[in-house]
């Protein structure tokens, strides 16, 4: 990718090398006193302050400044990442207008090693990458685009800016309500439609992340050869079939929660060849066979 000179999104906070975990000190001696008002079944009002002090301490362990030395942690991938979500705010803040969406407001992305506290609760690099939308924020620690390449054979920075563009992705669908239409499912307690469902929340971010690559490239070229390919095989490599086979040696459709890698692939040729932000109702609309 060509990305030398462009410019940075300020929306990203680096969490890496706190010094101590989100809940800790003051914040395990209220949890104590919560447990036991719970117990001894202390006045509503009691617990309410008591909760709101685990609160005010949690918050402040995640606003922690980094530790000596923790800032500057492996500035190639911040710089890179923060270059990504600014072409990702660009194309968005555009679209959102041009084709009368409303005002697109742009989410943080917070950069973290190990474990993260977020309004989704507490996560472990393990789970990858991931869109939080109580916090509306993309976390994401940089050593999975090693896994990335390693694992998961997809190798390349256009792979990972796609990684990314599909969190992004993922708050578009926030703010335009097709992730409202899923939650409304999965409220109703039908496990293979809220699969469904999922599959066709992931697949649209895919679609997105291929919208986003279309305007980047045609506002700013930062595509080289072989980039798309790269895309595509990443897209390829993350689909539940091939997980599941690599996994256990079988495929299991109904446990599917983001489409197999032929979807996963097409439907991000799809938002690249169209660049339409309107084009991705269409996943809302046809059978589900035929995804």
């Amino acid at each position: 990718m060509r990305l030398d000179g462009h410019e940075q999104s300020s929306n990203v906070e680096d969490r890496r090398g706190l010094r101590g975990p989100a809940v800790a000190g003051g914040s395990v001696i209220v949890m104590l006193i919560l447990l036991a008002l719970q117990v001894f079944d202390a006045p509503p009002v009691v617990k309410q302050i008591a909760g709101s002090l685990l609160k005010g301490q949690q918050q402040r362990a995640a606003n922690q400044a980094p530790a000596e030395g923790g800032a500057g942690i492996d500035d190639e991938s911040k710089v890179f990442i923060s270059q990504i979500l600014r072409s990702t705010e660009n194309v968005w803040t555009k679209l959102f207008k041009e084709e009368d969406i409303g005002s697109y407001k742009a989410p943080k992305l917070i950069i973290f090693q190990d474990s993260v506290a977020s309004g989704c609760g507490n996560a472990s690099a393990a789970m990858g990458p991931f869109y939080c939308p109580a916090d509306q924020k993309v976390y994401i620690d940089p050593a999975f685009f090693n896994e990335l390449s390693n694992r998961f054979k997809a190798s390349g920075d256009f792979a990972q800016a796609y990684v990314i563009a599909h969190e992004v992705g993922h708050h578009v669908q926030r703010l335009t309500g097709f992730s409202a239409k899923v939650d409304k499912v999965r409220e109703n307690g039908d496990e293979v439609m809220t699969n469904q469902m999922s599959v066709r929340l992931e697949l649209q971010a895919d679609f997105l992340a291929g919208v986003w690559a279309h305007h980047a490239q045609a506002s700013y070229n930062i595509l080289e050869e072989g980039d798309i390919e790269e895309g595509i095989n990443a897209a390829n490599r993350i689909g539940d079939d091939t997980l599941q086979m690599e996994a256990q040696g079988y495929k299991v459709p109904e446990r599917y929660t983001h489409g197999t890698s032929a979807q996963r692939a097409r439907w991000f040729k799809k938002g690249l060849n169209s660049g339409s932000f309107g084009d991705c109702a269409e996943l809302f609309k046809i059978a589900y066979e035929r995804l």
